[in-house]
């Protein structure tokens, strides 16, 4: 199953985030972005967090630690990536805001186009080839057929049968759902989940990775006083990171050695696909926790705000 897998991988991923995007879609309209716009404050702390604040911590953890270099480059390109459509999913799933999740997902995209090369350098300039470039038409290509167009029918269907919208999304769950198990089974039959070959130590360290970026997006929004579902999506948003962007990322980077046999372009898949599930883990109690503020309201007592206010 694994060489399956491995064949029909990349239908699979991007099959699993447009129906993902779609869902979403059946349950947004327009004044939901409105919001996020009008009200922008909750959209630049995410902002700032993701483009900010996430390099910066990166920058300290690896001038302050001796980590083996596959390590470092693989954390160099999850700091360097933006989150992705999983964490729209996720934020979904967690009650969370998600227009403002989507908002800052399309903004931080489209910024990295640009600021990818610049912070991998910065952070792991030693390690980068000096002909390592970045595929932007392809990043981009891909950013708008992934996220934005399934997002649009989504929104569109809510718009023209909104009785059939949530019956619509439900089922798109649904084959989501069905669709990471796939990925989940799939990696794992394929050899690239072995934590052995990784090392407990290095798995370690990308488990507290995800846990500083959690906790620095949890401490930035409750000191900006924002809602809970803007706290979520925020967190989820900054700990998420865009495994696919940074697996095409990791390709440019070492070229023909990112195929195997190179033990740091190796150790650097291990630890991007490492983060995927440790990150998942970590933001999976704020999921609970945003459902079950959803029914009984904020826990500190406050009023609900608008999204994005």
């Amino acid at each position: 199953m694994g060489d399956l897998y491995l064949e029909y991988e990349y239908s699979i991923t991007f099959a699993q985030l447009a129906m993902a995007m779609f869902a979403m879609g059946a349950t947004l309209a327009v004044r939901d972005f409105r919001a996020v716009v009008l009200l922008p404050r909750s959209f630049l702390t995410g902002l700032g967090a993701q483009m900010v604040l996430v390099p910066l911590l990166s920058y300290g953890l690896l001038r302050a630690f001796d980590l083996d270099p596959g390590v470092a480059i693989g954390l160099a390109i999850l700091a360097a990536v933006p989150g992705g459509t999983v964490s729209n999913v996720f934020t979904y799933a967690g009650k969370g805001n998600v227009a403002l999740s989507i908002a800052i997902t399309a903004v931080t995209s489209l910024v990295c186009v640009v600021t990818v090369p610049f912070v991998l350098e910065w952070l792991v300039g030693s390690y980068v080839p000096p002909t390592f470039s970045l595929p932007r038409g392809r990043i981009a290509l891909e950013i708008v057929v992934t996220l934005l167009v399934p997002l649009a029918i989504g929104m569109g269907v809510l718009r023209r049968w909104p009785e059939r919208a949530e019956g619509l999304s439900r089922l798109a769950l649904v084959v989501t759902a069905i669709l990471i198990a796939v990925i989940v089974v799939g990696s794992a039959t394929a050899g690239r989940l072995d934590v052995e070959a990784m090392g407990f130590a290095n798995l370690a360290v990308v488990g507290g990775f995800a846990l500083l970026l959690a906790g620095i997006a949890i401490a930035t929004t409750l000191a900006t006083r924002r809602s809970w579902p803007d706290v979520t999506a925020i967190t989820i948003e900054t700990t998420v990171r865009n495994t696919n962007l940074g697996l095409l990322v990791r390709t440019s980077v070492f070229g023909t050695a990112a195929t195997g046999g190179d033990s740091v372009a190796d150790l650097a898949l291990f630890t991007l696909l490492a983060y995927a599930g440790l990150s998942f883990a970590v933001v999976a109690p704020l999921m609970v926790v945003g459902r079950r503020v959803a029914v009984a309201g904020d826990p500190r007592g406050g009023r609900r705000r608008s999204p994005g206010g």
